[in-house]
Order: structure tokens, then C-alpha cells, then sequence
């Protein structure tokens, strides 16, 4: 599951905004906050993500895999 807060975070710590998030991704803001509300990014775009902030993967598992498998 998306953890939506840390993707937000991240987006303001890299000095982006989710309008140019969005751009960047070739989506409209609108579609980005309902992907992040609905939890349904494609692999592509979470992968895109990844590159247009910079995660490592340590941070992009903490965002897109936030959920503990017991």
C-alpha cells in the first residue's frame, strides 16, 4: 500500500510540487492526487517517480511497499 505521506514529503523535499510531479509523470494534478488517494500508480509511473525524486531504494520501498507482511 501507498504511503501517501511520505510521498508528499519527499515531493516537498526534493522543492517539487505534485503539479510538477505530475507533469513530469505526463498526468494531469488532478489524476496524480486521485492515483495517491486510490492507491493506483502503474509500476511505470512508480518507477518513473523514483527517478524524477531521486529515491533510493530504501525510500521507495518505504513508499510504494509501506505495508508489514507478517
Amino acid at each position: 500500500m501507498l504511503n501517501v505521506q511520505k510521498l508528499k514529503g519527499k515531493i516537498v523535499e526534493k522543492g517539487k510540487s505534485v503539479e510538477t510531479v505530475s507533469s513530469d509523470l505526463g498526468i494531469n494534478p488532478a489524476t496524480f492526487y486521485r492515483k495517491m488517494k486510490n492507491n493506483s500508480f502503474e509500476i511505470r509511473e512508480a518507477d518513473e517517480l523514483v527517478k524524477i525524486l531521486s529515491l533510493t531504494h530504501e525510500e521507495a520501498a518505504s513508499i510504494f511497499f509501506s505495508e508489514t507482511v507478517a
